[in-house]
């Protein structure tokens, strides 16, 4: 399972042949592990089954890329799975298969371009190399079977249901940890009965320190799922260049799904392969479920997580900022935390569908357990420093 075109179809001298002849079979050799492991850490009978059927086809090409070998005249390498791989199978150990499957559909990722662009021993295997990545996507959302379209849609709309009102979401959830990680800073520092000058260090020191790593985690994590997101459309183009019957008989199953009779579908699935950007929108949508319009912006992202960090870190360090660490201030800067607390507690109740009551007191509860833990361990090491 190559990873991405390195060839191309023109013939190759027989060095290159033979280069080329063995990192395919170093990548279906990978293959045969991969879909081993997985097979050995799946508890579901029938998926395991699917495993060890993709693992005969990977070593199918395998034995292939031997021969080809063997008639250039030079001795296949064998060598065992890659540290990725052997990294993949851990994990699927420790934290279950499906985890581990969009990584394993990054390896698959680009094998069918891949053995497209070369000879016609790879482009007969280029199909299987399609099809595994359809089906690794179809078990990574719990169907291993593609004769229910409606299903996988149904799926993949909820999904985006779930995902409504991401940057609200976000902001609470940024505000929220602000507020928490730096009330129990700030309480902490004042349990140590420290100056005012220090508590108020502190509680600028861990705005900054917390909204920039906020800031920095999100703008990975976005940036990350941007990339991936944007690989798999890309796929989508390709497959869509290379193989525009198969995505349109796809197109037509979705609209099956929706309603449409085989007729229908079919003329409309027609109708939209006349325009291959149009096609390949459609099937980004209801194929992978993305909105090619809303991948996100990283550092959109990233200014937003640290602004809401900044701000629920602030409000613990307002008092101070006035005065010194005496207990009216402490006090005060409690309540105006547990205020803000309770207000963000609210705002998370408009997703979980609880109460806002409920949740408002979950949110200070939390918060006040932090506090209260940071302030007795700062009195403790306050008192020993003073001894």
């Amino acid at each position: 399972m190559p990873v991405e075109p390195t060839q191309t179809k023109q013939p190759d001298s027989p060095e290159s042949a033979i280069r080329r002849f063995q990192a395919n079979l170093d990548d279906e050799i990978d293959g045969i592990a991969v879909y081993r492991l997985l097979a050995n850490a799946e508890q579901d009978p029938e998926r395991r089954r699917i495993f060890d059927e993709l693992r005969a086809v990977e070593e199918r090409h395998a034995e292939t890329w031997r021969e080809k070998l063997i008639a250039a005249g030079a001795t296949p390498r064998e060598r065992g799975p890659s540290l990725k791989v052997r990294m993949i199978g851990f994990g699927a150990r420790v934290f279950g298969v499906r985890s581990m499957l969009p990584m394993v559909r990054a390896l698959e990722a680009g094998a069918f371009g891949a053995y497209m662009a070369q000879d016609a021993t790879a482009q007969a295997m280029a199909p299987d190399e399609r099809e595994h990545r359809k089906i690794l996507t179809r078990l990574e959302r719990g169907r291993p079977s593609p004769d229910e379209p409606s299903e996988a849609i149904l799926s993949r709309e909820r999904w985006h249901r779930s995902g409504g009102g991401g940057t609200l979401r976000a902001s609470i959830f940024g505000a929220s940890d602000g507020l928490v990680s730096n009330t129990a800073l700030v309480m902490g520092f004042a349990g140590a009965q420290a100056s005012g000058d220090f508590v108020l260090l502190a509680g600028i020191a861990g705005l900054l320190a917390g909204a920039f790593s906020m800031a920095a985690g999100e703008y990975v994590s976005m940036r990350a799922q941007r990339e991936l997101f944007e690989r798999q459309i890309e796929l989508e183009r390709s497959e869509l260049e290379l193989a525009p019957e198969e995505e349109q008989r796809e197109l037509s199953l979705i609209f099956q799904a929706k309603g449409l009779r085989p007729d229908e579908a079919d003329m409309t699935a027609a109708r939209l392969m006349e325009d291959p950007e149009i096609a390949l929108d459609t099937l980004v949508r209801e194929e992978l479920g993305l909105d090619p319009s809303e991948l996100g912006s990283p550092w959109g992202a990233a200014t937003g997580s640290f602004l809401a960090f900044a701000v629920g870190a602030m409000i613990p360090v307002i008092p101070f900022l006035f005065a010194d660490a005496s207990t009216p201030f402490v006090v005060a800067s409690a309540l105006m935390s547990a205020l803000a607390l309770f207000l963000v507690g609210a705002g998370v109740s408009l997703f979980t569908g609880r109460g806002t009551l409920y949740s408002g007191l979950r949110q200070v509860g939390l918060g006040a357990a932090a506090a209260v833990v940071t302030f007795v361990i700062g009195r403790i090491i306050g008192v020993s420093t003073d001894i």
